[in-house]
C-alpha cells in the first residue's frame, strides 16, 4: 500500500494525454522516461515490457502512441507499482504489472509469465549514476532508482536478453560517459545497434544515449545525429517539444 502520508501528485506529460500519479518526493518521472519511449519501436499485437518501470512512464507513453500492445510493467518497488497500476487503470491502457526484481532469476521471471523468448520488445531507463562520483540520496527510493552497481547493466541486459525473443528489439538509456559500459554489455547476444546522442545543450558534450538493440542482430552498428535538447539561448527546441508533447517520435523508433 502507498504509504498515506506521501504527497501524491498528479502531472501531465505527452501534452496532457498522459496524466500519472507519482509521489512528490524521492525518483520522479521526467524527460528520460519520455524520450525512452519516444525512441522505442512497437507494432500492436507486440508483447512490450518496461523493466523497472516506476510509475509507469515510459511503458505508458508508448502504450498512448501505439494502442493494442499488450504491456507490461516490472518495478521492484511494491509502492511505486501501485502507482504504476494506478496509473494505468486512470489513464485506461491496458497493462499487468509485475512486482519483480530485474535481477532475479529465471524461475522468478517464469513464475511471473515472463519466459525466456516470450517478449518482442522490451524499453528500460536502468539505474545509471556512477557511485564513485555521484553522491546517493538519504532517499532510498532515489537512490535505487538512480544508483548503479558495478553490476546494474550487464544484469539488466541479461535479463532483457532472456525474456526477448530472437530479432525482438532493446532500447535503452543511459549515461553517454558509460557507453562503453552499454557497448560491452550488448556484446553478448545483441547486435544491430542503433545509437543516439542526446545533448543537453548545442555545442556541448552529450548527456544520454539512447541504445536500439536486436537481441541475434547482425547488422553493423550505427551512431544518429544527436538529439540537442536546448539551443544556444537553452531554450527547448522545437523538435523536443514535440517528442516530449507526443506529436513526434525519435528515428529509434522509424527503424
Amino acid at each position: 500500500m502507498i504509504d498515506a502520508a506521501a504527497e501524491i501528485t498528479e502531472d501531465a506529460f505527452l501534452g496532457g494525454r498522459l496524466l500519472l500519479k507519482q509521489k512528490r518526493s524521492g525518483h520522479r518521472a521526467g524527460h528520460d522516461a519520455i524520450l525512452l519511449a519516444a525512441a522505442t519501436d512497437a507494432q500492436a499485437g507486440d508483447r512490450v515490457v518496461d523493466l523497472g518501470a516506476g510509475i509507469g512512464t515510459a511503458g505508458l507513453a508508448l502504450a498512448r502512441r501505439v494502442a493494442g500492445i499488450g504491456l507490461g510493467l516490472v518495478e521492484i518497488d511494491p509502492e511505486l507499482a501501485e502507482l504504476a497500476r494506478a496509473n494505468a487503470a486512470g489513464n485506461a491502457i491496458p497493462a499487468e504489472v509485475i512486482v519483480l526484481d530485474i535481477t532475479a532469476d529465471p524461475q522468478a521471471f517464469a513464475a511471473n509469465g515472463l519466459l525466456p523468448d516470450s517478449v518482442d520488445v522490451v524499453l528500460m531507463n536502468p539505474p545509471f549514476n556512477d557511485p564513485a562520483r555521484h553522491r546517493g540520496s538519504p532517499d532510498q527510493a532515489r537512490q535505487v532508482a538512480h544508483v548503479a552497481t558495478v553490476d546494474t547493466l550487464h544484469a539488466w541486459v541479461h535479463s532483457a536478453r532472456r525474456i526477448l525473443r530472437s530479432n525482438g528489439a532493446l532500447t535503452l538509456i543511459w549515461r553517454a560517459d558509460g557507453i562503453a559500459d552499454v557497448l560491452t554489455a550488448l556484446s553478448r547476444g545483441f547486435g544491430s545497434l542503433s545509437i543516439l546522442p542526446v545533448h543537453g545543450e548545442a555545442g556541448r558534450p552529450a548527456i544520454r544515449v539512447l541504445v536500439r538493440a536486436i537481441k541475434g542482430g547482425r547488422a553493423p552498428a550505427r551512431i544518429l545525429p544527436g538529439l540537442v535538447l536546448n539551443n544556444e539561448s537553452r531554450v527547448p527546441n522545437k523538435e523536443v517539444t514535440d517528442i516530449l508533447e507526443g506529436r513526434a517520435v525519435l528515428p529509434l523508433a522509424e527503424t
